[in-house]
Parts: structure tokens; sequence; C-alpha cells
């Protein structure tokens, strides 16, 4: 077997356990990391089948994290629910949540074609494939309900960026003080955003683009449609600036998505989940960096983060 660099080496117990889930005959012939993720380790598994061709499955592995088991049993229970309904995601080989056979606790899955795009270049087109997208996980209703959303961020954990709107952040953490407004419930993704949906766009032909993969379903939830609107927005400002992060909501509406009628309503959960980038701007930052978008310093991102909390207070509030 041959490692495509160091981060890639799987850890010899995990390495078994993923062996005994393979068809007789194959083999692990090679192993890659894939770059991106913040809380877990990820790699990219090549398989030699018993014909001479090749297969992939993919390795998430949960290093020293809280929450692991807790994650990877939502994870699972998300992949094993969602073949058959349109949504495209992978498929559960194996989980071992408490680490029972594994050095940590990991999940084995099918590989997807395709790629994230994170670039400006063609964003247009994307937004409204993003939007589409979230309005049919939205539309799923699973026998059995996940469990409720968990939101972490509270008015005093919020970290107010330096330089920052101070009057805008004042009036935005007022907002989370209050209780959360009444909601339906949807099934939700919990962590939609560009890093984890896969695209194949053409070279020749962008405007052509598709969805091909949904991907990390760890805290797939029960709540409000707002809420994983609202991440999409944050992470689209973020990566592209306030505008974009603006424009999303609208994108979902016009996919037939809905909404809380209720401005104040929207207004809560849009802040709630800007708010809560706040705690994480360093580790998403350097993510996006490994992922090839070098100019988004800790700097530039809190700057579109204050801009865009500043652009919602402004619309909204």
């Amino acid at each position: 077997m041959t490692n495509h660099d160091e981060a890639a080496t799987v850890r010899p117990l995990t390495l078994a356990w993923v062996s005994r889930h393979l068809e007789a005959g194959e083999r692990i012939v090679r192993t890659e990391a894939l770059h991106g993720g913040i809380t877990a380790e990820v790699r990219k598994l090549t398989i030699g089948t018993r014909s001479g061709g090749t297969r992939y499955l993919v390795l998430r592995a949960f290093v020293n994290v809280e929450h692991a088991e807790d994650w990877l049993d939502r994870e699972a229970g998300a992949l094993s629910l969602l073949p058959g309904t349109g949504v495209p995601a992978p498929g559960l080989v194996a989980v071992d949540p408490t680490a029972a056979h594994c050095e940590y606790p990991s999940l084995l899955m099918t590989h997807l074609a395709g790629r994230t795009v994170l670039d400006d270049e063609g964003l247009e087109r994307r937004v409204p494939l993003l939007a589409r997208q979230l309005v049919a996980i939205h539309a799923l209703r699973p026998a059995e309900r996940p469990r409720g959303y968990v939101t972490l961020t509270t008015a005093d954990t919020v970290v107010v960026p330096k330089g920052a709107d101070a009057a805008a952040w004042a009036a935005a953490i007022d907002v989370i003080r209050k209780p959360p407004p009444p909601y339906e419930g949807r099934f939700l993704h919990r962590d939609f955003q560009p890093g984890n949906v896969l695209f194949d766009v053409p070279p020749s032909r962008p405007a052509d683009a598709r969805i091909t993969g949904v991907v990390d379903w760890a805290a797939t939830s029960w709540g409000p449609a707002d809420l994983d609107v609202a991440h999409c927005s944050v992470n689209l400002a973020l990566l592209h600036g306030p505008a974009w992060g603006l424009r999303f909501p609208e994108a979902y509406e016009e996919a037939g998505g809905v909404l809380a009628a209720d401005a104040s309503a929207r207004l809560y959960w849009l802040v709630r989940d800007g708010l809560a980038s706040s705690e994480e701007v360093q580790l998403v930052a350097q993510s996006w960096r490994e992922a090839g978008r070098t100019e988004l310093t800790t700097r530039a991102v809190e700057e579109r983060l204050d801009a865009y909390v500043t652009a919602l207070m402004d619309a909204l509030g």
C-alpha cells in the first residue's frame, strides 16, 4: 500500500477494521488525505478489486473529538436513510462510533464523484443549485426524526471581531438573547455549505455545473429550515462577500423553499448563525486556505463577518 502523503496513513487497528469490510480478494492499495474539514480526519482509500480494477471508499476518523459517538451515530443514521430519496449522499459501509475496533471513532462510506468548489468564478450559477439542493433536503420526511437541533452560541460567548461595528454587534447580540421564535420543523443537514457539497463542473462548459453529492451528515437534526439557510448564508458571505450571504435566502425561496414569514424571526436565525461563526473564524479560515483560498486570512474573514452582520442588522434589524 502506498500513501499520497504522511497524513494519509491509516492506523493499524483501523486498517484491519476497514479490510474486514472489503469484498473477498480486495485490498487497500493507496490512501490519500482529503483536506478542508475541521473536526475529522478524512481519507480517500483506493481499493484494488479481485478483477484488477479499482474502486474508492472514504474513511472519516474523529481524533480526540468530544461527542464523536453522537456525531457518527447521526451520520450513520442519515446515510442509512438517504438512499432512494434523490438526495446524493455517500452510502454507509460501516461505522465504529465508540472506537471498539479502531484507534478512534470512525466511519467508512462510499466515495462520490465531484469536488468542492470554493472559487468566486461561476458562483452565480452554483448558488441556485445549492438552494435547490437544500430545498430537497428539507422536503425529506423520515419515519423517525433525528434529534432536535443544537445551537451552542450564546450572547456571552460571541467573539466580536477587532474593529467591528460595535453598535451593530451589540444589537445583533441582543437579538439572540430572546427566545427562539416558533417554527415548523424540517429535516436539517445542519452544516450545509459549499465545503460540504460536491460539484461536477465541465471545464469547457462551466454553465453546466451540477451537484454530485452532499457530504458530512454528522450534525443531522430536526429544526427550522431558516437555520440551515442561515448557515449556508454566512459561509457564502465569508467565502465570497456579504452580498452573497444576503442573496442566499432569496435563492432558497426562488427554489420553492419556505422561510419564516415574520421578518424578526428571519433575522433571529440569520443573526444566530452569523454570530456562531465568530467563535470559529480562525479554524474556518485555515481550512479554506488549505483548500486553496490562500487570501482568506483570519483577518480577512473577520472583516467579511463584520460586514455581513452589519448588513443583516441594516436590512432586517
